[in-house]
C-alpha cells in the first residue's frame, strides 16, 4: 500500500485512490500527490499505470503547468492537447512527453476551501471530455474529502487530549488527571474510534483507550464489581451505561437517544464491551455484565 501523507500528517491509500479514479475515467494513467504545507506546490508521490518514472517525485508549483493552475484556481482543469495548450505554462513538458500523454486533467481535492491533494488523469490520445465524464468523479472526490476531514478531526481531538495531560515545564507542578478526566478521555477515544474507517488506526485508538481504562480501574467505585466479589471487567463507564440500556430491551438507536449519543458511538461502546467481556452477542454481554455485578 502506498501511503499519501497530507498536510497535517494524514495518511491515505494513494494506490487505491489513483486506481479508482483511473477506472472511473477510463483513463490510460493516473498520478498525483499532496499539496505541500504552505500550499505553494504539489508533490507527485504516486503513479498508476505509468510507463516510466519520469513524473515520480516531481514538484509542481502553484500557477505552473496544468496541476499548478488547478491548485491556484481550486477547480478541475483539463487540456485536450497538453503540449500545444496555450492556457498553461510548459515547465513540465518533458516528463509528460515521456509518458506520451495528450489529454490531461487535474482534479483538486478541496477541504474547507483549501486544496489538499491533486489527482491527474491522462490519456495517450486526444479525447474530448464532457460534463458526464466529470460528474462521474463526484462520489470519489467527496469520499476523499470526507476521509481527509475525518482525519483532521481525529488529529485535532488527539492533540487536545495530549494537551490535557501535558506538563509544559519540568519544574512546574505535575498535572494529575482525575477520574473524571480519565472518563472524558476514554469517551473521547471511543468517539474517535467510531469516526475512523481505517482498521489499523481504529485498533490503535482502542488500545490507547484500554490503557486509559487500566489507569482508571484501581479507583473503581466500591459498590460495583469488586464489592460483590466479581472479577474486574475493565468496562468504561459509558460502556456500562450502554449495557444497562440494552438490558432494558432498547435498540442501538434508542440507547443513543437515551444517552445523548450518536448511534455509531453506541455501536463502538457495545463492541468494546463485548470484547472485554468475551461475549458472543449483545444478550450474552448483558448476562455477563450482570454476573460481574456491573449492571442490575
Amino acid at each position: 500500500m502506498t501511503a499519501l501523507t497530507y498536510r497535517g500528517g494524514m495518511a491515505l491509500d494513494l494506490s487505491r485512490t489513483l486506481a479508482e479514479f483511473r477506472a472511473t475515467g477510463d483513463s490510460d494513467m493516473a498520478f498525483g500527490g499532496p499539496v505541500v504545507a504552505d500550499g505553494t506546490a504539489i508533490d507527485i508521490t504516486g503513479l498508476h499505470s505509468a510507463r516510466t518514472r519520469s513524473l515520480q517525485g516531481l514538484r509542481v508549483r502553484s500557477g505552473f503547468g496544468l496541476g499548478g493552475k488547478a491548485l491556484l484556481l481550486g477547480r478541475p482543469t483539463s487540456v485536450t492537447s497538453y503540449h500545444h495548450a496555450r492556457g498553461i505554462t510548459h515547465q513540465y513538458d518533458e516528463p509528460v512527453r515521456a509518458e506520451r500523454l495528450e489529454t490531461v486533467t487535474a482534479l483538486p481535492i478541496v477541504v474547507d476551501r483549501v486544496p489538499r491533494m491533486v489527482v491527474y488523469l491522462g490519456h495517450r490520445a486526444q479525447v474530448v471530455l464532457g460534463d458526464v465524464w466529470y460528474d462521474a468523479f463526484l462520489p470519489l472526490v467527496r469520499r476523499a474529502e470526507r476521509e481527509i476531514a475525518v482525519d483532521d478531526e481525529v488529529r485535532r481531538r488527539l492533540g487536545r487530549l495530549r494537551g490535557l495531560g501535558h506538563t509544559p515545564e519540568p519544574a512546574a507542578p505535575q498535572v494529575r488527571l482525575t477520574r473524571a478526566d480519565l472518563r472524558d478521555i476514554s469517551d473521547e477515544l471511543a468517539d474517535l474510534a467510531a469516526l475512523v474507517e481505517d482498521d489499523a488506526l481504529r485498533a490503535r485508538l482502542e488500545d490507547v483507550r484500554s490503557r486509559v481504562e487500566r489507569g482508571r480501574s484501581p479507583a473503581a467505585s466500591p459498590d460495583r464489581r469488586t464489592a460483590r466479589g466479581a472479577a474486574p471487567t475493565g468496562l468504561a463507564a459509558r460502556e456500562i451505561d450502554v449495557l444497562a440500556q440494552i438490558a432494558l430491551g432498547q435498540s442501538n438507536r434508542e440507547v443513543a437517544a437515551s444517552l445523548g449519543l450518536v448511534e455509531s458511538t453506541v455501536k463502538s461502546y457495545l463492541k468494546n464491551a463485548m470484547r472485554k467481556l468475551h461475549a458472543t452477542n449483545r444478550v450474552h454481554a448483558v448476562r455477563l455484565a450482570r454476573e460481574a455485578g456491573v449492571i442490575d
